[in-house]
């Protein structure tokens, strides 16, 4: 417009500058525009709030219910062995899931499925307090891991929206939200605990508050119903026939197997290995974990200085450090700190795993990423599931440190699998820009 005055008043640029005023309908945009502007990055930072209080939801029923395993088999009046199996229907409902879950987040958006989901497990918490038998509790854990299941990959897709619209690296940061929330549930249980509280009075008071917290934040929560032509155009090949996905899988089973492992023979390995107390042994997973929520809160500065892949690598191979330590130093100091480097190095695994699938996935209008998240998942899964009885069985037949040294070396693989990965990635994109320019 200036440019116009200069020309039809010949007029001097300084002169033209000082005398032109923009019209009212310029005005108007402007003010529409940052207006605007304003609202989508309110808009983004309160969804960013919601995924990161959802994540810690998720951890917070986590901790409470599996911190209370003691009370609950002598409730069932069962074992280890007996509840070992009950508790497996969690792992089968998490697996059954999770590829449905992304099908139904591509059709009706995130949203709707992480509320429904996590009303689901709130209310079904409860019920886990009033099984009266092993075969009860087992199909009361089936439907937890169902509803566990499909708010772990819904809410994941919908912080992979939010990490998107910002444009920062911030699923480690939500996933440091999960691990704080299942750290604080944990804590809570043993207070309550501490209290005399049963475990149906404990499980009623988390409903509650879940309920509460759910409806706090379903509006804000990102991934509304979307466009049916969009999510009906697929990005590439189906995530079975695409080997980047593949290893971004193999990435997150390892890391599976790995913190399975630690979670349920770390303080087993101290006692029965290093001849401590029980209440001592505790410390080793309370360090592994410590350790991977803080790492987790710090990702997002990290893997904006050394990238997704190169963080993967060096942070897997920190792992396998830790874990080695752990198993040829005798001694208790050095091993807590080896858990400790173990819970770092595994911290970005699944965060930056599931961000690099969703990328994968990523439609031209910003959307999409649902199918490849729930494929990565679903394969992460059997990890938890596989992983600890596996190591059992070696420690069985062994003892527990060949067990956490084969743990080690499933660690130590993820770092030639972060290279192809990558590799695959980059052979994938090649190939779209070429067939997009023959187009």
């Amino acid at each position: 417009m200036v440019v116009t005055e200069i020309h039809r008043c010949r007029k001097s640029p300084y002169r033209a500058i000082l005398d032109y005023r923009c019209p009212d309908e310029d005005i108007r945009g402007v003010a529409r525009a940052r207006a605007l502007a304003r609202g989508r990055g309110g808009l983004v930072r309160t969804a960013r709030t919601a995924i990161f209080v959802t994540f810690a939801f998720n951890g917070l029923i986590v901790g409470s219910w599996t911190s209370r395993i003691p009370a609950i088999s002598r409730q069932v009046h069962a074992g280890p062995g007996a509840i070992g199996l009950a508790l497996l229907g969690t792992s089968i409902g998490l697996i059954l899931t999770a590829p449905l879950a992304g099908r139904l987040c591509a059709r009706f958006g995130a949203r709707p499925i992480v509320v429904i989901s996590a009303l689901g497990v709130a209310l079904v918490l409860p019920l886990i307090g009033l099984a009266p038998s092993v075969a009860v509790l087992g199909g009361v854990m089936f439907l937890v891991g169902v509803f566990i299941g499909a708010m772990d990959v819904s809410m994941n897709i919908a912080a992979v929206s939010v990490v998107r619209h910002l444009d920062r690296p911030l699923m480690p940061t939500f996933h440091a939200a999960f691990s704080f929330g299942a750290l604080a549930g944990a804590l809570v249980a043993g207070w309550l605990v501490a209290l005399g509280w049963s475990p149906l009075r404990h499980f009623i008071a988390m409903a509650a508050l879940g309920v509460v917290i759910v409806l706090a934040v379903a509006r804000s929560i990102p991934g509304a119903r979307p466009d049916r032509h969009a999510a009906a155009r697929p990005v590439g090949a189906s995530p079975i026939r695409r080997p980047a996905l593949w290893l971004l899988a193999a990435i997150m089973l390892g890391s599976a197997i790995a913190e399975g492992a630690n979670g349920d023979w770390s303080a087993l390995f101290l006692v029965r290995q290093r001849g401590i107390g029980e209440s001592s042994a505790t410390i080793g997973y309370a360090c592994f974990s410590v350790a991977m929520a803080v790492a987790r809160l710090l990702g997002e500065r990290w893997e904006r200085r050394w990238g997704p892949y190169r963080l993967l690598g060096v942070c897997a191979g920190v792992a396998a450090i830790g874990t080695f330590t752990v198993v040829l130093v005798p001694w208790v100091p050095v091993d807590y700190a080896g858990f400790a480097l173990a819970g770092i190095g595994l911290a970005f695994c699944f965060p930056i795993s599931i961000s690099l699938a969703g990328a994968a996935g990523r439609r031209a209008d910003g959307s999409g990423g649902e199918r490849e998240i729930g494929f990565v998942t679903t394969i992460a899964y059997t990890g938890f599931l596989a992983g600890p009885p596996c190591i059992g069985a070696i420690a069985q037949a062994t003892n527990l440190s060949v067990g956490l040294a084969v743990v080690g070396l499933i660690i130590t693989v993820i770092v030639p699998m972060v290279v192809l990965s990558r590799l695959a990635a980059a052979r994938e994109a090649l190939s779209l820009v070429r067939v997009t320019s023959a187009g």
